[in-house]
């Protein structure tokens, strides 16, 4: 991987989610790169961190999946202050919620407070998404449907990459020309920011539907940090109590930086280490 990467960027908060380790689309690489080069007092993990969901059907765990987990561990080993909310793919943590391993913290939920004095509600979302909650069934189609394009997606940047053309998302553009994909995103907006309020918070950050954004919706901050599949995206916030949305692909672009992308990595019959192993064997630690 080239050296030529950006400086150590700190912050207080980072949000992270649905980086889907255990499936081929997820960007274990840029991540752990992201990684490398950001501190922060607290790093929240917001959810779909290891699909389970994939898993179950196929065993899929390359040494780069599990290089992001220990680094997550030494991140909380040496004093950051990080929180796992479990999602939907992940779901089979939920029932540890409460319970610490390897100092990394389980929550349901979480309401931190910003610098500033900002009352922020972190969850992951798939609770509010009616299709999870009530067509499960629909949720496993559209999620095959999801890797499908995910695999199209890899093959057409592998010849954009050669061709040295930056990335470029099949899915997302896809999705966003859907009409009833928009509509769903916008609904999604809304019903968290009505939980939100109701709630008495200032604002939400959560993941999910894989769309970054960062804005104010009737007096509510609306926060998504996006995935680690196709947006490459992180929120944070400043040590001013701002908020941010970083788009780690186009800040590695600007500095010149072009990671092994599609490199090939070979599997290896490496687990997760214990402390996060459970995610993928349906809650029983490994």
């Amino acid at each position: 991987m080239n050296d030529q990467s950006p400086i150590l960027n700190r912050y207080r908060s980072i949000w992270i989610s649905d980086i889907h380790l255990g499936t081929p689309g997820a960007s274990a690489e840029q991540l752990l790169h992201f990684l490398k080069h950001t501190r922060s007092e607290y790093l929240f993990l917001v959810g779909d961190i290891v699909d389970g969901w994939q898993l179950k059907k196929r065993w899929y765990w390359p040494q780069a999946h599990n290089d992001v987990v220990q680094k997550l561990l030494r991140k909380a080993r040496h004093g950051t202050n990080v929180i796992f909310i479990p999602g939907n793919h992940d779901e089979a943590a939920r029932q540890y919620a409460g319970l610490t391993f390897g100092e990394i913290k389980l929550c349901q939920d979480y309401i931190h407070e910003t610098t500033d004095g900002k009352r922020l509600w972190i969850v992951h979302g798939d609770l509010f998404d009616h299709i999870i909650q009530h067509a499960r069934w629909l949720a496993y189609i559209g999620d095959k449907a999801y890797n499908v394009l995910l695999r199209m997606n890899r093959w057409l940047n592998v010849c954009r990459d050669a061709l040295n053309l930056p990335y470029w998302s099949l899915s997302q553009y896809l999705k966003l020309k859907v009409k009833s994909a928009v509509s769903f995103i916008s609904a999604f907006e809304h019903v968290m920011v009505t939980e939100t309020r109701r709630r008495g918070c200032d604002g939400i950050i959560c993941g999910h539907i894989h769309k970054p954004e960062l804005k104010n919706i009737d007096g509510i901050i609306y926060g998504n940090d996006g995935d680690w599949v196709e947006s490459l995206s992180a929120l944070v916030e400043h040590h001013d109590g701002s908020l941010e949305l970083l788009d780690w692909s186009q800040i590695c672009e600007s500095n010149a930086w072009r990671g092994a992308v599609y490199d090939d990595i070979s599997v290896v019959d490496g687990e997760p280490v214990k402390a996060m192993g459970m995610l993928a064997s349906g809650g029983q630690s490994r």
